[in-house]
């Protein structure tokens, strides 16, 4: 049986199915480049299924899913660094992207190198949207015009969030192409990571695994909403989009494969829900969350093993 990994997007959340992952590979004594056949990501899911199918000069897997955790840990701060100039030039993310995307591509050069798809273990893909040619684009590493596009560019393209970050202009095979996030269109990536993996493995039966960074479970009142414009809507309308698309994705794989369909999400009911929260104490409650998940879906994790292991 073929095995497919998507890791959903949610910025600083991305630390959740992290940690989920790291649960995996010290079960299973195995890495995740060894468990999964496709691994797809979007946004924060597409760092971490980077990440995980880096190799070492040996053709190792580079990094842990433990690493990929600390990344979070340890580049979030000063990838979301708040400064008092930029939140009032921006107007609070309004006239402007809300941070500087010098941090977050430093940490990418750290992390990926010079890195190309191309070089990845297994089969990988991230999604993102071009903005100037109106299309969406799925980096794939085993497609022909993506295998030398760098990884840490098609990082930086799938995590430029709107609003958050300026848009990423990156070669893909020798012409600029101006993309965001791929979470506008696609924030749980598991259908098309399903998709990908019917072309890939015709005819052979397929187990898929989705990885939530969190369900948002914050009120938007009436009373509140109903007189906002344009400026208000902003950071609640992209909130309402990731979710209501991640729920959807979620009911369609249920239909396609059912028992073959392992989905693994906790609420943020001990956690600030917002992709830029990366203080100490966030930080904590997101890895205490991802605890509390990991233990309450220890059955499913156990069928999890029992497939890709």
């Amino acid at each position: 049986m073929r095995t497919v990994l998507s890791i959903d997007g949610g910025g600083i959340r991305g630390i959740i199915p992290a940690l989920v992952l790291d649960y995996l590979e010290q079960a299973s004594n195995k890495p995740i480049s060894e468990l999964f056949d496709v691994s797809v990501g979007t946004s924060s899911g597409g760092i971490i299924a980077l990440g995980i199918a880096q190799a070492d000069p040996q053709g190792k897997p580079k990094y842990t899913a433990h690493d990929l955790a600390e990344f979070f840990e340890n580049s979030g701060r000063k990838i979301f660094q708040k400064t008092v100039w930029r939140n009032i030039r921006s107007a609070g993310g309004v006239l402007d992207e809300r941070y500087s995307a010098r941090p977050l591509e430093a940490a990418l050069r750290k992390y990926y190198a010079d890195a190309r798809l191309g070089d990845t273990l297994g089969s990988t893909m991230v999604t993102s949207y071009d903005i100037e040619g109106r299309r969406t684009l799925f980096l794939k590493s085993w497609h022909p015009d993506h295998e030398t596009v760098l990884c840490r560019d098609a990082a930086r393209a799938t995590s430029a969030a709107p609003t958050y970050f300026e848009p990423a202009l990156i070669d893909v095979q020798g012409s600029h192409r101006a993309l965001i996030d791929g979470g506008v269109f696609v924030n749980s990536p598991v259908v098309s990571a399903y998709a990908e993996a019917l072309k890939l493995f015709p005819g052979e039966p397929l187990a898929v695994v989705s990885l939530g960074t969190g369900e948002l479970i914050r009120r938007i009142h009436y009373e509140s909403a109903k007189d906002w414009g344009q400026a208000g809507w902003v950071t609640p309308l992209i909130d309402c989009m990731f979710d209501g698309a991640t729920k959807v994705a979620n009911h369609q794989m249920r239909m396609f494969l059912g028992d073959h369909y392992f989905r693994l999400q906790v609420t943020l009911d001990e956690a600030n829900d917002d992709m830029d929260d990366a203080s100490e104490v966030n930080i904590q409650n997101l890895k205490r969350i991802a605890n509390r998940m990991i233990s309450e879906n220890r059955s499913t994790l156990d069928r999890i093993l029992d497939v890709v292991a």
